[in-house]
């Protein structure tokens, strides 16, 4: 039996080329994907978004002035564009989403997300 950090590293390598496929079609990028959800969620500076999608890493203020210049956002919302774009990424999200749980009972599911959320705590304890 192959560690978890093996499937863990393979989930996250085949979910992040999953989702590139899905999203190429309108010049997207799952981090171009996580930014329009965040907007259309709430946050309306670079800051919030930012705070909000801490965990992947560096600053997506050029993936906010990407879509600033695309015409898709403006004053910290999604424009009429923005919107139509964000609904079809997540239309294909979705699709994605399903295909990657597809034959998981929501069972399964919740006690996976749980496990891994458990570890994660796990390791971020202060020894």
């Amino acid at each position: 039996m192959k560690p978890i950090g093996y499937w863990f590293s393979h989930l996250h390598q085949l979910l992040e080329s999953s989702f590139a496929d899905a999203l190429a079609e309108d010049g997207l990028t799952r981090r171009h994907w996580q930014v329009l959800n965040t907007i259309a969620s709430g946050a309306r500076t670079s800051e919030a978004v930012d705070e909000a999608l801490a965990p992947f890493g560096s600053s997506m203020k050029p993936i906010v002035d990407d879509l600033i210049e695309r015409g898709w956002v403006a004053d910290g919302q999604l424009t009429e564009a923005g919107q139509a774009a964000f609904e079809r990424a997540r239309a294909k999200i979705q699709k994605q989403r399903e295909l990657v749980t597809e034959g998981i009972s929501d069972e399964d599911y919740r006690t996976t997300h749980d496990v891994l959320e458990r570890m994660a705590r796990n390791l971020t304890k202060t020894p």
